[in-house]
């Protein structure tokens, strides 16, 4: 049974930074498509940030802020959150395909609530003055 755990959550003030991670309990390297989502009280879940075999897709809410990246000998996704605004304030979770999709998939998954076969139980950010 895959579990993937997220941790690095916290309240910052507008500007700050927080760097998230997602902790694989299995190998991660058949897992081609991983990604980050994040969900607000009151609003749909929506696609953060992607990768897809080391090459990374922003949605462009976060384009210049937000910084996604694995470390395939830990098992572990990041995602490195500078410049931090109140409305990126949610529950953030990974998710991570369970074998290989294609391209297309990961990329489409920014912009539609598609499946993933693993989501962690997320991590609260908070920002606010």
């Amino acid at each position: 049974q895959v579990q993937l755990v997220e941790s690095g959550g916290g309240s910052v003030q507008p500007g700050g930074s927080l760097r998230l991670s997602c902790k694989s309990s299995t190998d991660t390297s058949s897992m081609n498509c991983m990604g980050w989502f994040r969900q607000a009280p009151g609003k749909a879940r929506e696609g953060v940030a992607v990768i897809f075999e080391g090459g990374p897709f922003y949605a462009d809410s976060v384009k210049g802020r937000f910084t996604i990246s694995q470390d395939k000998s830990e098992n572990t996704l990041y995602l490195q959150m500078n410049g931090l605004k109140p409305e990126d304030t949610a529950m953030y979770y990974c998710a991570a395909t369970a074998g290989r999709v294609d391209r297309t998939y990961c990329h489409t998954a920014l912009v539609q609530d598609l499946p993933f076969a693993y989501r962690g139980q997320g991590t609260q950010v908070t920002v606010s003055p």
